[in-house]
């Protein structure tokens, strides 16, 4: 694994011999999963009736103080396996009737995966290839992930640089998470839908709106819609928790409030937002937070 002995493949650019150390994000050479599940708490075209066929991966480029996977993101939770055992999940979720293969937080082991990735479809994996990332991404390593992934769900957290730098540790976040997505979509393109409902390409950009910073929330709004208008899909979500360190934080150590949310869809309304999910009910809560204990690893 040659890009793993000086690797570059976020924006960190640690430059550590993974075969060896951790660079920023924690990660060594071993890919290291904490879950495999079927997930069906997704958007309704990514999770369809039977679920998403997620695999959690450990460790993440991103520190963010609210996290609420911080088990696995910051303290590496997990067990490691080898490149031919993920292939083997990747077949197993298609037999359970997974809608997809959903890769959660994959950009620290994207060469591993895309052996994996080939090695199952030359063993007659089908299923769309979903690649679930916080977009804190370099262009070189999403350029390894063409036809290979069909689906791309990424987060876009923050317009203001200040905020990122506070609540996840990422300068410039802003500028590396935009330049991802357009990324994105020049590799997928505009969205297909079949006639099931699922997803079989596009982007879906999720937005988790924090209290007390809706304004932040607006201004990526429109960005979204000047850049894409309707050939993509927004995911609104109003599902914060303050969870992890939250609590070190005064501004963001509450749920989101009714009006705050609201406004931010209003103005998806207003601007002409056509293709966007919107969250409803008590999404708020900790008993949504999937339970990390290795099922399906092994």
């Amino acid at each position: 694994m040659d890009l793993l002995k000086s690797c570059e493949l976020c924006p960190r650019r640690c430059k550590v011999d993974r075969t060896k150390g951790v660079g920023f994000c924690g990660a060594g050479e071993k890919i290291r999963v904490a879950l495999v599940s079927l997930h069906k708490w997704e958007e309704p075209c990514i999770s369809g009736e039977t679920g998403a066929g997620t695999i959690f991966f450990s460790h993440c480029n991103l520190k963010c103080v609210y996290c609420q996977n911080y088990k696995i993101s910051h303290e590496g939770y997990g067990e490691e396996i080898s490149i031919e055992r993920l292939a083997e999940i990747f077949i197993e979720q298609q037999e359970r009737g997974a809608a997809n293969i959903e890769l959660v937080t994959p950009v620290q082991y994207v060469p591993q995966v895309c052996l994996a990735i080939d090695i199952a479809k030359n063993r007659g994996l089908k299923l769309p290839i979903v690649y679930n990332t916080n977009s804190y991404e370099n262009l070189s390593t999403l350029d390894l992930l063409k036809s290979r992934v069909d689906i791309f769900l990424p987060d876009l957290k923050y317009f203001d640089d200040e905020i990122a730098k506070t609540f996840s540790a990422a300068p410039n976040y802003f500028e590396v998470a935009s330049a991802a997505i357009k990324k994105m979509f020049e590799i997928v393109g505009d969205f297909e839908i079949c006639a099931n409902g699922l997803m079989k390409r596009g982007v879906i950009v999720r937005h988790l709106i924090l209290p007390n910073f809706r304004r932040d929330s607006l201004k990526i709004l429109d960005w979204l819609n000047e850049n894409f208008n309707d050939r993509i899909y927004i995911s609104l979500m109003n599902q914060y928790t303050p969870v992890f360190r939250a609590g070190e934080f005064k501004k963001i150590n509450r749920r989101l409030t009714t009006f705050e949310y609201d406004s931010v869809v209003n103005h998806a309304l207003d601007i002409g937002v056509k293709n966007c999910y919107m969250q409803v009910g008590k999404t708020a809560e900790e008993k949504f937070i999937p339970h990390f204990d290795c099922s399906g690893v092994n």
